[in-house]
């Protein structure tokens, strides 16, 4: 079984991003709407404008002195090295994304589904959006990645069907898909 944590984090909303479904298959290729695509874009051509005002600042920064003991030299460098992670990771992660449609509505668990679960043992049920970080990171709902070990049991599970997945304890737990319907911002 798998001994990986599960992969989420609550997520926040806004109109701007209504419509905005977004998945990821098996084999790592991205699924993005045109919308979280011209988000994400957008991101990535801002980040790269500030290149020079983080680089003017650590220029400016580095004039102060001993940079040893120079607080704002050290900041606006881990700054930089932020920015420069953040624009990698965009720039890899729409080389790799292919523009399509929301999943259809199957009831059947897959990246952009929100799924509604219930746990053994419990009688509450959970709903989730199953999508990647970066691309559910504007949604209310939580976000559990395809490849977190409750991604992994539920991707194609069928309404009604209950799979099981190791805790980071090493415990199999039993989930049960109640619902599974595309995501719709």
């Amino acid at each position: 079984m798998l001994d990986e944590a599960r992969d989420c984090r609550p997520v926040t909303t806004g109109p701007e991003y209504d419509e905005e479904l977004v998945t990821v298959s098996d084999t790592q290729v991205t699924w993005l709407t045109q919308e979280a695509y011209n988000r994400l874009k957008h991101e990535l051509d801002e980040l790269i404008e500030n290149r020079p005002v983080i680089a003017q600042k650590i220029n400016t920064s580095r004039e102060e002195g001993d940079l040893k003991e120079n607080g704002g030299y050290h900041a606006a460098r881990e700054e930089q090295g932020q920015q420069e992670a953040r624009i990698r990771h965009l720039q890899e992660l729409l080389r790799g994304a292919k523009v399509g449609e929301a999943p259809s509505n199957d009831g059947v668990a897959e990246p952009g589904m929100v799924l509604t679960v219930r746990y053994e043992g419990d009688d509450d049920e959970e709903q989730f959006l199953l999508a990647t970080r970066e691309e559910g990171s504007e949604g209310e709902l939580e976000v559990y990645s395809p490849e977190s070990p409750l991604g992994r049991a539920l991707l194609g599970a069928k309404e009604g069907e209950t799979r099981e997945y190791a805790l980071p304890s090493g415990k199999i737990q039993k989930v049960t898909l109640t619902k599974a319907v595309p995501y719709s911002g």
